[in-house]
């Protein structure tokens, strides 16, 4: 056959396998990277171990002790001794939520009591670790730092809920006390920290940027992740986490708050524009904010905490304590920034709340139960 009639040659079709596009798969991590992160996660594992048998000031866990033994104490009185001490509150808390998936879980201390009871609360506290004041230990004078700037915050919390007439002073109360617990993890995951990883960084939102650059995580998110690993409700580990947000709003925003107040009584430095900008987020400009700044130093609140959760919003609240001093709807409409008509909703809902047939009755059930 000549080459002219001889049948053309086939080009081999390429086999499925030369048309399949290649799938795409993320680039592998590092080793060292891969290291680095598993050597993070270990050591926050073992603070977050750690964490559970940080120890009580010895007073405060006498003084519940004490009480649990007294078949005269109330439950108010345990709750006080639980709220002035972050590892006694941080043990009642984790005790009164374990295992519970089914129940609503507890956000104060005097739930919290309640629920484990007074025998709950006395085990807790012969199991708890003491340390006295000044003293060092395996902690040296962590806790103790930490309790005094807790207690701090928690003052200044509790004098903005009563300006802004917050529902719950008790969640308040609790979570302001433990809000830098995050720090506690920290310093025993890193012992440089924080000196080592805050260096020149001075004000709170600079120590918060120094500590996310040089460990990938911030005081505020373990915090926050300590605490739902306890089973804390989202009601105080959503605050602790976003408590240095600049966008914070609600119960983040007012422990935001209290953090500088606390600060800033403490000779610390922060900055005003913030400071402000937290206030704003509670309904408070600047009069406000520097009547705190001039009041915080003095007594406390007057206003006692009550002892139910009160049904009243903020607002509403608000709206009765003005109508009590003996406002009108026009001046309080001027003074909260609202209209007369939404005043006069406000009070509606106050009165089918309490159960109150007028202003004077509302005021008086209110006062009663101490919520204004």
């Amino acid at each position: 056959m000549s080459a002219s009639t001889a049948p053309a040659q086939r080009t081999p079709r390429p086999s499925k396998a030369t048309h399949r596009r290649p799938k795409l798969r993320p680039a592998p991590t590092p080793p060292a990277e891969r290291h680095a992160h598993s050597h993070h996660g270990r050591r926050l594992a073992q603070a977050f171990a750690e964490l559970e048998r940080l120890p009580a000031l010895s007073e405060a866990r006498e003084q519940l002790l004490s009480l649990t033994e007294a078949p005269s104490a109330a439950s108010s009185e345990m709750s006080a001794v639980v709220e002035s001490d972050a590892a006694l509150a941080l043990g009642v808390m984790r005790l009164a939520n374990a295992g519970r998936l089914s129940l609503e879980r507890v956000d104060t201390a005097a739930a919290a009591i309640e629920r484990i009871g007074r025998d709950g609360a006395r085990e807790l506290a012969l199991q708890t670790r003491d340390f006295g004041f000044f003293e060092r230990g395996s902690w040296d004078l962590a806790p103790q730092r930490f309790r005094l700037h807790g207690l701090a915050t928690q003052r200044a919390a509790d004098r903005i809920a009563t300006e802004i007439f917050h529902p719950n002073r008790d969640r308040i109360a609790l979570t302001s006390l433990v809000h830098d617990v995050g720090k506690l993890v920290l310093m025993r995951a890193y012992p440089g920290y924080p000196a080592q990883v805050h260096r020149g960084a001075v004000l709170p939102e600079e120590r918060l940027q120094a500590e996310r650059r040089e460990l990938g995580v911030d005081h505020a998110l373990v915090g926050g992740v300590l605490l739902r690993r306890w089973g804390l409700p989202a009601s105080i580990t959503g605050a602790v986490e976003r408590h240095h947000a600049p966008d914070a709003t609600g119960e983040a925003a007012l422990i935001r708050l209290a953090d500088m107040l606390a600060h800033y009584q403490g000779g610390g430095r922060i900055a005003p524009a913030e400071m402000l900008r937290s206030a704003r987020a509670l309904d408070l400009g600047p009069k406000d904010l520097r009547r705190l700044l001039y009041a915080l130093p003095g007594a406390p609140a007057g206003r006692p905490r009550a002892a139910d959760p009160c049904p009243l919003s903020g607002r509403e609240l608000r709206v009765l304590q003005r109508l009590s001093e003996g406002g009108v709807y026009k001046e309080i409409a001027l003074e909260l920034n609202l209209s007369a008509s939404t005043v006069r909703s406000h009070l509606n809902k106050v009165y089918r709340k309490l159960g109150a047939r007028d202003r004077a009755q509302a005021v008086l059930i209110a006062s009663r139960q101490g919520w204004l």
